[in-house]
Formats: C-alpha cells, structure tokens, sequence
C-alpha cells in the first residue's frame, strides 16, 4: 500500500469561489501537480457545472510544472488566469 500525504492548497478567484479559499487534499506519495489539479477538477465539477480555467500552480511560491513531484510541507497555491485591464 502506498502511503499517502496531505497537502494544504490555497486557491484564489474562481476557484475559491468554488472549493474554498483553502483545501487539504490527500494523495498518495510522489504524486505530482497533475495529480493534484485532477483531484481538484473532479471536486470543482461536483460543486459547479461552470468549468473552471486551467490554472498555473505555484510550488514553494514558484510556478512549477504539471511533472513537478509534491512533497509534505509544500506551499502550494493554484491561481487562475487574470484578465483585465
């Protein structure tokens, strides 16, 4: 069995709108950003038929890539596109 690790993920504009301003989710160990958005899209589409946009995802206050390896203790943050002017 795989151990699994909770992460604490703070979410911004549509997406706090939709799941909070703050979740913790649970994956198993090694998992990696797409793995974390994944969970996160499948709970935004239980919650929201409006889909959410695809956002960047900061690492330890760096954007990190969709391979990028989580590990206990991160700072993640998902943020959405901004559009504007």
């Amino acid at each position: 069995m795989t151990p699994s690790v909770k992460h604490r993920v703070q979410l911004f504009a549509s997406w706090s709108d939709t799941l909070g301003p703050e979740v913790e989710v649970e994956l198993p160990a090694g998992a990696r950003v797409a793995d974390l958005l994944e969970t996160l899209e499948t709970q935004a589409k239980s919650k929201s038929i409006t889909p959410l946009p695809r956002p960047s995802v900061a690492l330890n206050q760096r954007y990190a890539k969709p391979d990028a390896v989580l590990a206990a203790g991160d700072e993640i943050a998902i943020i959405p596109p901004v559009a504007g002017g």
